[in-house]
């Protein structure tokens, strides 16, 4: 999976599958992290869903994870400030 790191913040890909049964990290998939959402993507309630679990993983605030693009895709890049790549690792692996 491709991390890139800049000072204070780590930028990576995201895919996602909402309607899953649970929201939950489930590993890589084609150089992106995988993740299953609960909610439905409308209104922004996947993109929020997300947000909050990516917050709640990686022991930020939600106001320091932002999706760079793909906001209406199931392919995302988001950014997270105040995270390390080490710990981006940690708590993925």
């Amino acid at each position: 999976m491709k991390i890139i790191e800049t000072t204070n913040a780590v930028t990576f890909s995201v895919r996602v599958i909402p309607r899953a049964s649970r929201s939950e990290i489930v590993g890589e998939h084609d150089g992106a992290l995988k993740v299953k959402l609960a909610s439905p993507p409308v209104d922004g309630a996947a993109n929020a869903e997300l947000i909050k679990l990516l917050a709640k993983k990686f022991g930020v605030s939600k106001n320091d994870i932002e999706i760079v693009s793909g906001e209406t895709s199931k392919n995302k890049r988001i950014k997270i400030n105040n995270l390390s790549k080490s710990k981006f690792v940690e708590v993925t692996t």
